[in-house]
């Protein structure tokens, strides 16, 4: 009897864990799906910016922005989502995450690269609130 619940209970509840624990850990993650909305502001603000700034890389300033927004997303509070943010802190993250994306990609314009990030970071702030 012993080794029948060894082998039926233990697995089941073995994967019963592993399921809960997993559909738990998911929920916070769907709860707040503003990060898309900004990689998206952050992407169309750097194909702006680039063009803006006469800088011809089209998919570098694309990713450059993409990166600015998921690093201001990252940076505000999750649980009271750009709510009184600070724009002076999203543009900050914005441009240091400009310069590395730009670091990343080889994009060899560090000015244009800290543009686009700080205007994806004061553009996600503006249109946050």
């Amino acid at each position: 009897m012993n080794r029948i619940l060894k082998h039926t209970l233990l697995p089941t509840l073995v994967a019963t864990g592993l399921v809960g624990v997993n559909l738990v850990a998911a929920k916070p993650a769907s709860a707040n799906d503003q990060w898309i909305r900004d990689v998206g502001i952050g992407a169309a603000t750097g194909l702006v910016t680039g063009a803006v700034t006469h800088d011809g890389s089209t998919i570098s300033n694309v990713i450059n922005g993409a990166g600015a927004g998921a690093a201001v997303h990252a940076a505000s509070d999750g649980r009271n989502y750009h709510k009184g943010s600070d724009l002076l802190r999203d543009v900050g993250v914005g441009a240091a995450a400009g310069t590395v994306s730009g670091a990343i990609t080889n994009h060899h314009h560090p000015v244009n690269n800290v543009i686009n990030g700080a205007a994806t970071g004061a553009l996600i702030n503006i249109l946050g609130h």
